[in-house]
């Protein structure tokens, strides 16, 4: 036993082979439902004044299976001119995360805030695509800033009580 005098419990579980150490892994992701209409096509191509374009964004999780969790960005974009529907997008963009050994504190925070960053880049590109492919510029979502968002909404939303909802 000489040989782990001086060794922490840390140290010692390592040696151990005990695996306690947290591990985060994205194991899928991909398109879990998608619509694009363009429903005022070809007379929307004419119409010459720049389009209100309203972006919304939603974010849920939910466990799937012991240490697997699945996150959904949910963006729903709408481009009107005048009374008239240029184009519409709703976009579930999916991913499935392996967790392990992750501290329940910083299980929310991860899913709601981390989680969420790693899919954008991929939602935004489809959302580019679809647009691009609808005859529209291609729409290209302004990077969000998700664990500012998941802080906000931790500090402004409270239960009644005082106590935090848990929605990003």
């Amino acid at each position: 036993m000489a040989e782990n005098e001086g060794m922490t419990d840390v140290d010692n579980a390592m040696f151990a082979g005990d695996d306690t150490a947290p591990q985060v892994g994205v194991i899928a992701q991909y398109v879990k439902d998608f619509s694009f209409e363009n429903p005022n096509a070809p007379m929307i191509y004419q119409q010459q004044a720049q389009p209100r374009i309203d972006v919304q964004f939603n974010i849920g999780s939910n466990a799937v299976g012991e240490d697997i969790y699945e996150v959904i960005l949910k963006i729903e974009a709408k481009a009107s001119v005048e009374d008239q529907t240029a184009f519409a997008i709703e976009l579930s963009y999916a991913g499935l995360f392996g967790i392990r050994n992750v501290p329940d504190d910083q299980m929310q925070p991860f899913l709601l805030a981390e989680a969420p960053r790693l899919l954008f880049p991929f939602a935004r590109r489809i959302v580019a695509d679809a647009t691009r492919d609808g005859n529209f510029p291609p729409l290209m979502l302004e990077p969000i800033d998700f664990a500012a968002l998941y802080l906000s909404q931790q500090q402004g939303a409270t239960d009644g009580q005082g106590q935090p909802i848990g929605h990003a």
